[in-house]
């Protein structure tokens, strides 16, 4: 399975390669991490991660331990490879 990529801050590499978009709501299926984020176009987009990368970005908000990273601004880059929908 192909992952999509996600950063909690704005890449330092290839910034036209990535789109921004606020986090919608992160779930997770089928032993991964489902993101969904709302780019600035307004379509909802989900992002499929590995429950490591979940972690990582995540802890690398600027938000407390306890908080719910929806409505957080992420940087994200969707791979392919797989279906997002249920």
């Amino acid at each position: 399975m192909s992952h999509d990529r996600i950063h909690a801050r704005e890449p330092a590499h290839h910034r036209d390669r990535w789109s921004v978009g606020t986090i919608a709501s992160v779930a997770q299926r089928d032993g991964h991490c489902v993101v969904t984020v709302t780019p600035e176009e307004g379509k909802t987009i989900d992002l499929v991660v590995t429950l490591a990368v979940r972690d990582l970005f995540v802890s690398r908000l600027d938000i407390d331990e306890e908080e719910s990273p929806v409505g957080e601004r992420v940087w994200y880059r969707k791979h392919g490879g797989h279906t997002s929908q249920p």
